[in-house]
């Protein structure tokens, strides 16, 4: 089972139209839509933020080798649009480079949002007090922005937030089981994914018939979090509520055959996801 579990995350090549490159930038189509996952870091992945594994579980999906664990954004190139969710922690720029090698100057970006307000997600907002994206609105959920920002403030996200004060929009996410879930942007619906921060969101991308959902943090070691989603991490804020929602998410994915792409998925960051026959998930990358 463990190598079956370490070669469906590594070596399946299983969507069509998705291909990874060297440099830390994959690419995804749905219908008009092109989704780019954007690696701003690399580096040994840590087993020890897991609550709850142990040593048989470690043994289990985690290699003698160890694993890697990166940080990711997404860029969204639609009809209409360029979308960026999350920007990273901003070191090095490496996140906005990623964006102009692409094509795309940071005035050219017309929305960030923002999945929630850890720093490695909206680092690249501002440089010494300005906007970086100076012609783009930053959206991100209202619980969101009320606990980090009034109830446990969280001083960078506010200088991050500081240069967009009269361009932020909030807005309440959908219960991923409501009938009618709002778009805030065309084709873009954000999903109330609480547990790892109060108002974690993620976000259903569609463009005609296909769908894509970038999952954000809902997991952050994904060889033990896709088999075991009861195991959460020592970074989720309701660590029993975050394990619920990782369940349902998945599980809402598998069941409708909706790719996926995670903040702390390793390259190409993206992929489908299946039930295996335990009660977990089988991730299978694209290629």
């Amino acid at each position: 089972m463990k190598k079956m579990v370490i070669m469906g995350l590594i070596l399946s090549a299983v969507t069509a139209g998705a291909y990874g490159n060297d440099d830390g930038i994959s690419s995804f189509k749905i219908g008009q839509f092109e989704i780019f996952a954007l690696v701003e870091s690399e580096r040994d992945g840590n087993a020890g933020i897991l609550v709850g594994a142990d040593e048989a579980i470690l043994q289990r999906y985690i290699p003698e080798q160890g694993f890697r664990h990166t940080a990711n954004a997404f860029l969204v190139k639609t009809p209409r649009m360029n979308i960026l969710i999350d920007t990273g922690t901003g070191s090095g720029d490496i996140i906005i480079n990623k964006v102009k090698s692409l094509g795309i100057e940071p005035e050219k970006i017309n929305a960030v949002l923002i999945t929630h307000l850890h720093g490695d997600h909206f680092g690249s907002l501002q440089r010494e007090g300005k906007a970086v994206f100076p012609n783009a609105k930053v959206y991100l959920s209202k619980k969101e922005l009320e606990h980090f920002t009034v109830s446990n403030p969280n001083q960078g996200a506010v200088a991050a937030l500081a240069p967009y004060k009269s361009s932020t929009v909030t807005f309440e996410p959908a219960a991923l089981s409501a009938r009618r879930k709002p778009e805030i942007l065309p084709g873009v619906i954000p999903i109330a994914a609480y547990g790892h921060t109060p108002g974690h969101t993620i976000f259903q991308l569609e463009s005609g018939r296909d769908k894509f959902l970038v999952i954000a943090d809902l997991l952050h070691v994904a060889l033990v979090q896709f088999p075991m989603p009861s195991i959460s991490a020592t970074y989720d804020i309701d660590q029993a509520l975050a394990a619920r929602t990782r369940q349902e998410v998945l599980s809402y994915a598998a069941q409708n055959k909706i790719p996926i792409g995670g903040m702390h998925i390793v390259n190409p960051a993206m992929g489908t996801v299946e039930a295996n026959k335990e009660g977990g998930f089988i991730f299978k990358p694209a290629q």
